[in-house]
């Protein structure tokens, strides 16, 4: 396995665009369109830096925090194939890529350390072995933890930039209702590997695309694109099990969300599994509906916004009603869009 060619003084194993035929994607183009949805609000708006934020409640435990989830370290691994050599791995936390060859074993996200027995077995029945390298799609503790186990076994560990130095403190994540502190990983759980905006590695057939589209679901988010399986893995920026979560407290955003799930349609084929950081496998189409919906949101709340409403009047017009009943409670999604369109990001 290989990583790409140094091509940046600031980020020695990431390339500026990645290339596919006649098609070219070019994250700072996204950016730059996330930067200008944001700034319609803030120069339209004479309330953009309110002051009704919610106080962050008191942080819970991780045992807390998992029964308000409904979480259980008992639930067992199921897998499901994409292809011969890749598969998804569902159990407690976020999806887990696998891809299985003659180079070894990479995995994208890696759940729990109390996972971790469960989730080796689910690979020895897969044809692997150790875990060679493992990549993060973004550095909250459902999806990195397994760093922990992974990380003093030798396991290469990968992930944005911005990834590595939040795992390397300690940092609220408000869930709004409830709230938990993520403490500082030590140096042996951090990504041996980080990149910027794009990267290339070469493992078991495949080419494997990091992208990275600015901060969206958190501030170091990564989308990675399987391209000879034509599958794609979202990490939280894609949620298929309800209404997405935005950490606007650690750099995420509604607008960033919009922005990164745009570019990656616009890298992707129209036929690419896409693969969410909670619930099942979906397409092209699904995330595009999510994006539109999202889209939907976002203009009726910089409206009210725009009026003077305030969140409690905003939460209560019901800007989210024709998803309602698919999606679940709207109540954290529609408190984290508001902040991030209406205050000052605190990280």
């Amino acid at each position: 396995m290989r990583a790409c060619a140094p091509t940046s003084a600031e980020s020695g194993l990431c390339v500026p665009v990645v290339r596919s035929g006649d098609h070219t994607f070019d994250p700072g183009h996204t950016m730059k369109i996330r930067s200008a949805l944001a700034g319609l609000l803030l120069a339209s708006s004479n309330v953009a830096f309110a002051h009704d934020a919610p106080p962050t409640p008191e942080p819970m435990s991780l045992d807390e925090l998992s029964g308000a989830f409904g979480w259980s370290f008992d639930t067992e691994i199921t897998t499901e194939s994409v292809t011969d050599d890749l598969h998804v791995l569902f159990g407690v936390g976020g999806n887990i890529v696998v891809s299985v060859g003659d180079d070894g074993v990479l995995i994208v996200d890696d759940q729990f350390p109390q996972m971790m027995k469960k989730i080796k077995r689910a690979i020895r029945k897969l044809g692997g072995k150790k875990v060679d390298m493992a990549i993060t799609t973004h550095w909250h503790f459902d999806h990195a933890e397994g760093n922990l186990t992974l990380g003093p076994e030798g396991t290469w560990l990968v992930a944005q930039k911005n990834s590595r130095d939040m795992m390397a403190d300690d940092h609220v994540i408000d869930l709004v209702g409830v709230s938990y502190l993520q403490k500082a990983y030590p140096e042996s759980a951090w990504p041996d590997i980080t990149y910027d905006t794009t990267m290339q590695l070469h493992m078991n057939g495949e080419q494997v695309d990091l992208m990275h589209f600015g901060a969206a679901h958190t501030t170091g988010d990564t989308a990675v694109w399987f391209r000879t399986s034509n599958a794609v893995h979202m990490g939280d920026v894609f949620n298929n099990s309800g209404y997405p979560f935005i950490d606007f407290g650690n750099g995420g955003s509604i607008d960033g969300v919009i922005a990164f799930c745009e570019g990656v349609l616009d890298a992707i084929e129209e036929d690419t599994v896409v693969i969410p950081g909670h619930g099942p496998l979906a397409t092209y189409t699904d995330m595009a509906a999510y994006v539109d919906m999202l889209k939907t949101i976002r203009a009726r709340i910089v409206k009210l916004v725009q009026a003077g409403a305030s969140l409690a009047e905003i939460q209560a017009a019901g800007v989210t009603r024709e998803y309602d009943e698919k999606q679940g409670d709207p109540a954290m999604l529609v408190n984290r869009a508001y902040m991030s369109l209406t205050h000052k990001h605190v990280h």
